[in-house]
């Protein structure tokens, strides 16, 4: 017996919406970021897409893009905001530049020790500074470890404020980075990250700071001598989505991608902070020359970086402003 086409048809679509929505459509996320594959923002990008697949039943396939393949940091944020990138994990830092506020996570000696760097970044502060970004056509789902920043060159080790005289640092192209580094008197320059190795090697800069693990990964020890701990700053990642790919989800999509994001925020700070403390060895069996900065000395260091942080504080939304600082002293006691 034949089946009218009109029939057949309107069972076929009552069937394709009874689907759960994971089984209706398979879903490829171009995930790009800038660090190496053996960095630990690869490792959460490979489990993140781990647990997404598992969730969605295989149907929503994340693609890894590591090493700037996709661009510099600029580059991927104004393609995910266009669309035609569906996911990054840069350093927040690379959003200060459409969201200000979000400079805060970059000052300097803000926070002593990764407990209270979670606590922040966890918390009301951290989840204030994502409510702003959809605006701006990006959507977040948490943030992840990079590390506390640490300053490498070829000239000196760097153990008191004078060291940083007149060196030519690389920088994140931030505000907040440049005038503290013009506080400690040396000469910042801002450069995309996947440009840096180049310039090191052709002694363009001094040298660059950045946290161990992105120092071991992209081989700086063959262009610098000295890794001084001054652990200036801490860095975390910040998970992106495209809010035009994510407009797009469904709730159930929407849900499973949330998840995934939370479930694998634990291993990938956990991988990174591993490799933190394992990358000081390393570093120091390739040839760098490894110090630490006396408590003294930090002081000193925070005390000039003070009133480049009361500057930008100044510029920023009072509402936010408080906000952060009321968690500093929450996340101190």
């Amino acid at each position: 017996m034949r089946i009218p086409a009109r029939i057949a048809l309107a069972a076929g679509l009552s069937l394709l919406f009874a689907l759960p929505a994971s089984a209706q459509q398979e879903r490829v996320i171009r995930f790009g970021h800038l660090n190496n594959a053996d960095h630990p923002v690869s490792f959460g990008v490979k489990r993140f897409g781990e647990i997404l697949a598992t969730k969605s039943g295989g149907k929503m396939k994340v693609m890894e893009f590591p090493a700037s393949q996709l661009g510099n940091e600029m580059q991927q944020q104004s393609a995910l905001q266009g669309g035609v990138q569906q996911m990054s994990a840069p350093a927040t830092t690379s959003l200060a530049g459409i969201i200000k506020e979000f400079g805060l996570v970059d000052f300097p000696f803000s926070v002593a020790n990764y407990a209270q760097a979670d606590a922040l970044l966890d918390g009301p502060l951290g989840q204030a500074l994502i409510a702003k970004l959809p605006e701006k056509g990006l959507v977040a789902l948490g943030y992840w470890d990079l590390g506390f920043r640490n300053v490498t060159n070829s000239k000196r080790a760097i153990t008191k404020p004078e060291d940083f005289d007149g060196l030519k640092l690389r920088v994140i192209p931030n505000p907040v980075f440049l005038d503290t580094f013009k506080a400690f008197k040396a000469n910042p320059v801002p450069m995309p990250f996947a440009e840096l190795y180049g310039a090191l090697e052709a002694k363009a800069v001094d040298g660059q700071e950045n946290p161990f693990a992105v120092i071991l990964s992209n081989k700086f020890y063959e262009v610098q001598k000295f890794v001084s701990a001054t652990n200036h700053v801490y860095a975390a990642n910040i998970v992106l989505v495209s809010k035009k790919f994510w407009d797009q989800l469904t709730p159930a999509e929407q849900k499973m991608m949330n998840e995934a994001a939370n479930e694998s925020r634990g291993y990938q700070r956990q991988v990174s902070r591993a490799a933190a403390q394992k990358a000081v060895g390393e570093l120091q069996a390739k040839g760098l020359q490894y110090n630490e900065v006396s408590p003294a000395e930090q002081t000193r260091m925070q005390q000039i970086a003070k009133p480049v942080i009361d500057r930008f504080a100044a510029t920023y939304d009072p509402a936010i402003v408080k906000l952060y600082n009321d968690e500093l002293a929450r996340i101190r006691k």
